[in-house]
């Protein structure tokens, strides 16, 4: 294998594929790439981006299979691969140390949604007000209010004032703006509020980035529909591990 430290050689080995892209962050060492000596695979690998160590595996399935192989020996056993169906399940069958996890899905769109009234980014001292929203409402999020230095959260507030939707653009590559943190109260579900937040979000993704994506549940039908009321076109992407390790998604 051999490394890649050119964002534009990156992009044009892995066809514009958003995942690997996001992955690379911007090739500064928290992210790096390489791609098979043939050029037919690319394997880019994330340390701690959406909490987790990933690598997103991009190409043909029998180039990919020992490149990753390779590039697991090279960063560790931390690392998840993830990528289309047909090139992790390859992986998964060539390297013995990997096991499938759980699928998700990703989701994608370089049109800016229509944005509604309501939602606006939040200032630092509205931060633990947030934290506290999404102890409420999403207990499990990968992201979290003071977390990253290049994180910004967008809020909307009910009309007595209490924040009651959340929405983060986090983790963020040049090329790619990542929606996380979504979350909306309990007791105001229902009102559309989240979809209005994730459009503000996504608009401004897209005017930074070219590209806003988020990362989904497989089984979470309901968020799946209302990302794609938004523009965004879903990819499922099936995800493995090394068995010694402890890992989570």
């Amino acid at each position: 294998m051999r490394a890649i430290h050119d964002h534009d050689e990156l992009t044009a080995l892995c066809a514009g594929d958003t995942l690997c892209l996001w992955a690379a962050q911007d090739l500064d060492g928290r992210g790096r790439a390489w791609a098979s000596d043939d050029g037919r695979a690319v394997a880019v690998a994330g340390h701690d981006i959406s909490r987790r160590d990933r690598i997103a595996v991009h190409g043909r399935a029998d180039a990919a299979v020992p490149l990753v192989e390779q590039v697991l020996a090279e960063v560790g056993p931390t690392y998840r691969p993830l990528g289309d169906p047909g090139v992790i399940g390859a992986v998964v069958a060539g390297v013995p140390v990997l096991a499938p996890t759980r699928a998700f899905g990703w989701m994608e769109t370089t049109e800016a949604p229509a944005a509604a009234d309501g939602a606006r980014w939040l200032t630092a001292p509205e931060l633990p007000e947030a934290a506290a929203l999404l102890d409420v409402a999403f207990p499990t999020s990968d992201a979290r209010p003071g977390s990253r230095a290049d994180e910004r959260w967008a809020g909307l507030r009910d009309d007595a004032g209490r924040l009651v939707a959340l929405a983060a653009l986090v983790w963020p590559a040049p090329s790619v703006g990542l929606i996380a943190g979504v979350a909306v109260h309990p007791d105001a579900r229902g009102l559309g509020l989240g979809r209005t937040v994730c459009a503000f979000v996504a608009a401004e993704a897209v005017a930074r980035h070219g590209t806003a994506a988020l990362m989904v549940d497989e089984w979470n039908r309901a968020a799946v529909r209302l990302y794609q009321g938004l523009g965004m076109r879903y990819r499922p992407l099936p995800a493995a591990h090394v068995q010694e390790a402890t890992a989570r998604r």
